[in-house]
């Protein structure tokens, strides 16, 4: 017996083709086989993650792309700039050369390129590690509210309502210095690895909220599902309900947000630098980058553009990526 589908005909789980001959046998996709064949065909997507993972790599090998191409970030090269006209880079593109690929910092004599890929690294390592630490407790919080309810959903609301009203930025502004002071009372120097470690907790702390709520709304719609029901009826507890039965639903969510908060993080942390309470001169970052060229903005506006640009690339690609994720693993998307 066979049954017309579209422009085929199956017959014993195999298609056959208006002309009579034999496409082959059906094969079943996993969600995540259809998800990947989805943004494989997103031509914008699949580009902004080669970027991605060309971009990752590069702050990964910094080291080593610097050793080989033989350049410091924190070296200052005197022959690539005018001491006598208060260490301008000499040329008229920022001092762009064979030795030096996107030329070097007025004043100081440091080679951009060392060191965009590593404030590359720092940039990356503080908005990853800050989207994980915002992921964990929003999926912990936000699934325990959304299930237990009750009062347990009510305290937790009201944290992340509280949360969520404070002003991130002010807030990092006025009280950075304050604990970065209470950290040295401890006997701990102001060092980058412990920049680094704060703005991740803050960030993180500060961002789960946002997370919290999504990851709520979904587990009150899975708690009335049948599988939850039938978890329940043969006596598994919440814990187990919760992380191995709706977790698992969960992961279209968590990986949308990760992609989405990953930029939003650069930025910050990008702005953050700029205005001073980042990590802090003499570790490059792209916001402490952006800050020392605005001096120099109209005598050397390569300066300011190269970093700029390069955030701006970053963010960009991080976004397309989101959105096309977000659209491969929709399954009601029509793109």
């Amino acid at each position: 017996m066979t049954t017309p589908l579209g422009n085929v005909t199956v017959a014993d789980e195999t298609i056959v083709t208006p002309d009579g001959g034999a496409a082959g046998p059906v094969e079943g996709r996993s969600l995540g086989q259809i998800a990947w064949f989805r943004l494989k065909r997103d031509r914008v997507a699949m580009v902004s993650l080669v970027v991605i993972i060309l971009l990752v790599l590069s702050a990964a090998l910094a080291d080593v792309i610097n050793k080989v191409l033989g350049l410091n970030p924190y070296t200052f090269y005197s022959d690539a700039v005018n001491l006598n006209k208060g260490a301008l880079p000499l040329g008229k593109f920022g001092g762009i050369s064979l030795d030096h690929p996107l030329g070097v910092e007025p004043g100081t004599g440091r080679d951009i390129f060392a060191r965009l890929i590593f404030g590359m690294r720092v940039s990356l390592a503080v908005a990853v590690g800050a989207t994980a630490v915002a992921l964990a407790l929003g999926t912990i919080f936000g699934a325990v509210a959304g299930y237990f309810r009750g009062w347990v959903d009510q305290v937790i609301s009201r944290v992340m309502d509280l949360l969520l009203s404070f002003p991130l930025l002010l807030f990092l502004l006025a009280f950075t210095p304050v604990i970065i002071e209470g950290i040295k009372r401890w006997g701990v120097a102001d060092s980058t690895p412990v920049r680094v470690t704060y703005l991740i907790v803050i960030l993180g702390f500060f961002g789960w909220p946002y997370f919290g709520r999504v990851i709520r709304g979904q587990v009150l719609s899975l708690r009335e599902r049948e599988f939850t029901e039938a978890a329940r009826a043969l006596g598994a507890g919440g814990g187990h309900i919760v992380f191995k039965q709706m977790l698992p639903n969960l992961w279209t969510q968590i990986l949308v947000f990760a992609s989405l908060t990953i930029p939003t993080y650069i930025g910050t942390e990008a702005a953050l630098s700029f205005l001073g309470v980042g990590v802090v001169p003499p570790t490059p970052t792209w916001g402490n980058m952006l800050s020392d060229s605005v001096r120099y903005a109209q005598r050397v506006p390569t300066y300011f553009f190269i970093p700029g640009t390069a955030l701006f690339l970053v963010v960009l690609v991080f976004n397309l990526f989101g959105d096309g994720l977000r659209d491969a693993l929709d399954p009601k998307s029509g793109r």
